[in-house]
């Protein structure tokens, strides 16, 4: 009897859970705000391409803006946005300010791998118009590596000199490939990035600029790194794991 009872209460929380999350979902979808304009377009304005640790919050926020077949920016048109199971978006949905943008913070999920973020608005006829944002989730390994990156090799692969880092890029003649740069680095296998971190660029017929790190850097701080520079890559490397939306 016991047992019984016991198996009737799971089957009805069970019940519960889902008419609870049904009706979120009804009400997710009635939450949406009717627009007072519609554009033909929605655009990028900042915010893609950030990195987060998983289930962090970006450093910016993602601002999108909409746009009419003239290109002139539309206000009061409808924006919402979706991602994979766990991506929260603070607002996820909303109307277009004077300026005809639309702005959002946004916690990425648990996973590590490239969150693809999809904003979209409406046309004159009902019709979703779509824009496709990719953003990156750091596990700790990748977390680590962003830290050496930042320590050791930000300076010279990185080209854009910021506040609290000058970069010397300009001043090799030898132009280091910034960590970014998929079309190169992924042609790369992970034991040459290996070897070049480690013993310097003529471990495999590069530049000398490039110096050994091996008596700086452990073992697991290069794998650390290598695994940093595959997440960052772009386009995305071959192990990329993207992580969309579900129908």
């Amino acid at each position: 009897m016991i047992r019984y009872c016991f198996m009737f209460h799971a089957f009805a929380a069970t019940l519960a859970t889902l008419f609870l999350a049904s009706c979120s979902h009804k009400a997710e979808s009635a939450a949406l705000p009717k627009p007072t304009a519609f554009g033909a377009a929605i655009v990028e304005s900042s915010g893609g391409k950030q990195m987060a640790q998983t289930g962090g919050l970006l450093p910016q926020p993602v601002v999108v803006q909409v746009n009419d077949a003239q290109g002139t920016a539309v206000a009061g048109a409808l924006v919402a946005f979706a991602a994979a199971p766990g991506v929260v978006f603070d607002p996820p949905n909303g109307l277009t300010d004077s300026s005809g943008q639309f702005t959002t913070n946004v916690s990425l999920g648990g996973m590590v791998g490239r969150y693809q973020l999809t904003a979209y608005t409406l046309d004159k006829n009902q019709k979703k118009i779509e824009l496709k944002l990719d953003e990156i989730a750091l596990g700790y390994q990748q977390t680590l590596g962003r830290r050496l990156n930042d320590q050791y090799c930000d300076r010279c692969h990185n080209p854009e000199s910021t506040a609290e880092r000058v970069s010397n890029f300009d001043n090799l003649d030898v132009k280091p490939h910034p960590f970014t740069e998929g079309d190169t680095l992924n042609k790369m296998s992970d034991a040459d990035v290996t070897a070049i971190i480690t013993y310097g660029g003529p471990a495999i017929s590069k530049s000398a600029l490039m110096p050994a790190w091996g008596n700086t850097l452990s073992k697991a701080d290069i794998q650390a790194l290598i695994s940093y520079i595959r997440a960052v890559s772009d386009p995305p490397s071959r192990n990329s794991v993207l992580l969309g939306a579900k129908n």
